[in-house]
């Protein structure tokens, strides 16, 4: 375990991939529970990846959601409707995992919906270089459905009760109402944090990880290692 700065924590990460070699481009999974800073730390990492002259791909499951009448089929407050029914694996693999694996075309497109009008999305393909690196920021990427697609696999891991701390601090500051806050705070109460227990117990994914970041402290994260992983050690 190693413990360091921010911007130590991601120039390791960028070690590790450049460290990872493949011919095709490198897909990597920022896993982890709601909350947990996946997104902040793929924003920062691709920061330092275009700045060494790194083509980066950012996306996230966000865009791969399914519309709102399925994903809350079972109930709004449903931890199997989240597991389950809430994202569309088959084309986050048809549209974007498998073009830039092995034997792709490299031709993708970083989204299949639009959540702010629950809606099909199909922006433009793109074809990616083929040392480009996609940086895939979501919730249940371990899951076997998805495990083979990762040439690296990072898990950022915060205690569930911090990351109900952070969506109703984060939704306070967005919205400034005592009710949304509650409202948060169920939510991942009875959907989120299940969700995630379930996620856990079936698919074990810090047992896949090849490095898993602990990021309780924002300003002082520790990382690690995992012994299977096949990286060099950074």
């Amino acid at each position: 375990m190693d413990q360091g700065t921010r911007g130590e924590l991601i120039s390791r990460l960028a070690e590790a991939i450049r460290s990872v070699t493949a011919a095709h481009p490198l897909r990597v999974a920022i896993d982890g529970p709601p909350a947990a800073g996946k997104t902040t730390l793929a924003d920062e990492l691709a920061v330092v990846l275009r700045a060494q002259d790194r083509d980066v791909i950012r996306a996230t499951i966000d865009d791969f959601l399914f519309p709102r009448t399925q994903r809350y089929r079972r109930g709004q407050y449903s931890a199997e409707g989240c597991y389950f029914d809430a994202h569309d694996h088959a084309a986050l693999c048809r549209v974007l995992l498998d073009p830039l694996g092995p034997g792709g075309d490299r031709r993708f497109q970083r989204a299949v919906y639009d959540r702010d009008t629950d809606t099909p999305s199909s922006p433009p393909a793109t074809t990616a270089p083929a040392d480009a690196v996609l940086l895939f920021d979501g919730v249940f990427l371990l899951r076997p459905e998805l495990i083979d697609r990762w040439d690296l696999r990072i898990f950022v891991s915060v205690p569930f009760e911090q990351t109900v701390d952070r969506a109703r601090d984060r939704g306070t500051a967005l919205a400034g109402s005592n009710a949304d806050a509650a409202e948060i705070e169920r939510s991942w109460r009875n959907r989120y944090i299940p969700s995630q227990q379930l996620y856990f117990a079936t698919a074990r994914p810090t047992d896949h990880a090849d490095i898993i970041v602990h990021n309780d402290q924002l300003q002082r994260p520790t990382w690690e290692v995992r012994p299977h992983s096949s990286i060099h050690r950074i």
